[in-house]
């Protein structure tokens, strides 16, 4: 009988669905961690850095009594440039889940200006975990860089905005899916999503004659509050300047330049060599 009970346990343990058990941190590198006297906060990205531009974070909150990482909590943020002479902010998502069962939780900070030697960034984040508040903060590495992804401009209209490269991230000689960023400064602290715009592009090799390619496709939103999608074609690999204007919802031109025989660059524009 007992062997007859183990057999049928057996049974019925191999019939019940397994639940496989996902790498959360698959594909992210810890960009660095900082605390309180609570909590450690990790913060990972796909390269374990933070970049001027366009910056996709993951974090995780670690519990410092048993080492377990919460899995209700709910994050705010906010980045600050300390100048010299003032501190501002810049653009910067929610934070939300990326699984309702995981510890990552998700966002993207846009860092529209580097770092130097006397001016740098920090990240305040603010978290509630069953009902009581905590807060952390810490430096954050923003180094200058050789190709330009982001453009912080004055508007014709007399509004700050920032415009970001985000996708491709490796571009290809094809016809490329493109997702750019565009807000506005609201204030000091606050940059908040543009929506209705178009951001358009002209893709050009300044060292091939300044040719450009054919099938690009402007960005546009699918709906407010979100990026910006396109089509970027690439026809070969090399130095590419994809020159930007950026126009209203009326079509009206806000920055930048068209293109020409006596007009070789755009005055905002972003920069992508493979």
């Amino acid at each position: 009988m007992l062997a007859m009970a183990l057999f049928f346990t057996s049974c019925r343990n191999n019939d019940e669905p397994v639940t496989p058990i996902t790498n959360e941190l698959e594909g992210l590198k810890k960009i660095k961690e900082f605390s309180n006297n609570t909590h450690i906060i990790e913060l990972y990205s796909a390269s374990g850095t933070t970049s001027l531009g366009y910056n996709d974070i993951k974090i995780r909150i670690k519990n410092k009594t048993d080492n377990s990482y919460e899995k209700n909590a709910t994050i705010s943020w906010m980045p600050v440039m300390h100048m010299t002479s003032m501190s501002h902010s810049c653009p910067k998502s929610t934070v939300t889940k990326v699984s309702n069962d995981g510890t990552l939780y998700k966002g993207y900070i846009v860092f529209q200006m580097p770092q130097n030697a006397t001016e740098y960034w920090d990240l305040k984040v603010d978290y509630t975990i069953n009902g009581t508040n905590y807060t952390a903060t810490s430096v954050i590495d923003v180094p200058a860089q050789t190709k330009k992804t982001v453009n912080s401009f004055m508007g014709s209209d007399n509004t700050r905005y920032i415009v970001a490269y985000v996708e491709p991230k490796t571009p290809k000689v094809a016809v490329n899916d493109l997702v750019v960023g565009v807000w506005k400064m609201q204030d000091m602290m606050s940059f908040p999503v543009v929506d209705g715009y178009t951001v358009k592009i002209d893709p050009r090799m300044p060292s091939m004659g300044n040719h450009s390619s054919p099938n690009n496709v402007h960005a546009t939103q699918n709906g407010a509050g979100n990026l910006y999608n396109g089509k970027l074609s690439l026809t070969m690999t090399g130095y590419w300047k994809i020159n930007l204007q950026l126009a209203n919802n009326s079509g009206t031109i806000l920055k930048g330049e068209e293109i020409t025989a006596t007009n070789e660059a755009s005055s905002i524009f972003f920069e992508i060599e493979f």
